[in-house]
């Protein structure tokens, strides 16, 4: 049997600093590869329960696979857990199966990496100040994977109920050792931060256009099929518009969408994927007044490259 990486497993395998570099490695290698991957596949099995399975294979012969999971509300078992399944990887040469993850720790990991990355290659280098929108899983995995990339002086987090979002500050600042606010006024958030990441399960826009400041970066997380939107498409159309994926992000990225329906962007509006801002092949932040935008839908080739490197670490002694 193959052997089977379990959350606690992955957890201690893949430290978030690692889980960046494969991912951006990965995102390079898929940018430029020129090669097309599948579409994720999302099947809606009940009201907002979901059941997805994303194909792909990596670049650099470390092998091929998918993830496959469940997305159900946040009062199903396993303590919350949105994202329940495996991440299944495969040998290039022989075809068989090499390991079995966790895919709830592997995808809270590769995506805090993901925007870890794009905020390295996006954000002014003085950024000083983060926001989250988002008091869940990924909001604790970005403030966890955003500190390595920038020396945030104080962090705040947007949430709609006050007492559990300063429960969630007070916790996350004695486990990440930063200044961690709690607020219930996204307007405010925005006016002082220098890098913003949406995180949340929200359906209509929680952070607006005209909330937020020149200069500004922001990772646009938690929505992930045509549907449910975090920014407005104020914000959208003022911004610099990168992605993890275009064809991905023109199937199912629902904040470009609904502007490309109103005649407000198309195609051309994207800047760039951010595997070629990391390889130079697409021009990154230009100006320090420039609001730059990174819609991540999440990618295989970041569960399968995260999924490589824990299987290598975990068997690098034997």
């Amino acid at each position: 049997m193959p052997p089977y990486y379990s959350a606690e497993d992955v957890a201690r395998e893949l430290p978030y600093e690692d889980c960046a570099a494969v991912v951006k490695q990965a995102m390079q290698d898929f940018s430029m590869s020129g090669r097309e991957q599948p579409l994720r596949n999302i099947l809606e099995v009940a009201p907002r329960k979901m059941f997805a399975q994303m194909p792909g294979f990596l670049e650099d012969d470390a092998g091929f696979g998918a993830k496959v999971i469940s997305v159900f509300p946040a009062s199903q078992p396993r303590g919350g857990t949105l994202h329940q399944g495996v991440v299944i990887l495969f040998d290039q040469k022989t075809g068989e199966v090499t390991s079995i993850a966790d895919a709830h720790e592997i995808t809270k990991r590769r995506t805090a990496a993901a925007s870890a990355v794009a905020t390295d290659l996006l954000a002014r280098k003085n950024a000083s100040v983060l926001g989250i929108f988002g008091t869940g899983t990924q909001a604790e995995a970005h403030i966890i994977g955003l500190r390595n990339v920038r020396p945030f002086s104080k962090v705040l987090v947007w949430g709609r109920n006050a007492e559990k979002t300063n429960r969630f500050a007070k916790r996350m600042a004695l486990l990440s050792g930063l200044d961690v606010t709690g607020t219930t006024d996204g307007a405010a958030l925005a006016a002082v931060a220098d890098v913003i990441c949406t995180v949340s399960g929200a359906q209509e826009p929680i952070l607006l256009g005209n909330w937020v400041r020149p200069g500004t970066h922001i990772n646009v997380v938690g929505s992930s099929y045509d549907g449910p939107r975090e920014i407005d498409s104020d914000l959208l159309i003022k911004s610099s518009f990168y992605v993890d994926s275009v064809r991905s992000v023109m199937a199912a990225g629902a904040e470009y969408l609904h502007a490309e329906r109103a005649g407000l962007v198309d195609a051309s509006f994207i800047r760039g994927e951010i595997g070629e801002v990391a390889c130079g092949a697409a021009s990154a932040r230009e100006t320090d007044d420039e609001i730059t935008v990174y819609k991540s839908l999440g990618h295989v080739v970041q569960d399968l490259a995260a999924a490589a490197c824990v299987h290598r670490r975990a068997t690098a002694s034997e």
